[in-house]
């Protein structure tokens, strides 16, 4: 069982993973555009939640609402899931893997951080310094909320920036001008209920996996006002 302090020093590395990803994109491009993608969103939840889940390990707190870390789990969770299954694959229909070799220096440091280790530190968190059990049924619901309105912006984005934009439509499933929006839209509810099952998968297993630990500075809780 880790140390508190070994707690909170493991969950800021992963918040700080995220930061400096998010800092090396927008430091390399626009950061209008940078925060037009999921993958940033997700990065910031991680940095928000793991941040604050450093703080109140350190200082021995309550854990945050069981909401908040698994949202922040199955979104950074779908971001790896997509890069590397779709994006990066050249397999895929929406294969972005060419553009993803010629990354070099700083963006290719970047691209990893998001992509794979964050998603990689916050798994490890859940399965490691988190209490089983915590999650709900009405979660996974309850986190659609994030890909529903990210959905939204996509699509309000590009209607109203001019064709010319850079990342007009961030996702090349999300491309209006390549599928139409029924294709955009049948594409989004793939990927919607392909969320909901994995958020559904996660709350199963979370039901079953082993305790790693006591409960306490533990980053998820079955406290008063956690599973709302």
């Amino acid at each position: 069982m880790p140390h508190p302090v070994v707690t909170a020093v493991l969950r800021g590395l992963i918040a700080l993973a995220a930061v400096t990803g998010i800092a090396i994109e927008c430091a390399e491009g626009d950061p209008l555009v940078v925060f037009s993608f999921f993958t940033i969103w997700s990065n910031t939840g991680v940095a928000v939640v793991l941040g604050l889940g450093a703080v109140r390990a350190r200082r021995r707190q309550p854990p945050l609402p069981a909401l908040w870390t698994g949202g922040v789990l199955l979104c950074i969770t779908v971001v790896g899931l997509v890069f590397h299954l779709v994006l990066d694959n050249r397999a895929s229909d929406f294969n972005q893997a060419a553009e993803i070799a010629r990354l070099t220096g700083a963006r290719a440091v970047a691209n990893q951080l998001l992509h794979t280790v964050t998603p990689i530190g916050v798994l490890l968190d859940w399965l490691l310094l988190t209490r089983p059990g915590a999650l709900r049924p009405r979660h996974a619901a309850q986190w659609l909320a994030a890909p529903a309105a990210y959905l939204a912006f996509a699509l309000t984005r590009g209607a109203l920036v001019s064709p010319d934009t850079p990342a007009r439509y961030t996702y090349p499933f999300l491309d209006v001008p390549a599928h139409g929006y029924l294709g955009v839209l049948t594409n989004a509810l793939v990927l919607g209920l392909a969320f909901y099952a994995l958020g559904l998968l996660l709350v199963t297993l979370d039901r079953f996996r082993p305790a790693a630990g006591r409960r306490e500075n533990r980053i998820s809780s079955l406290g008063a006002g956690g599973l709302k």
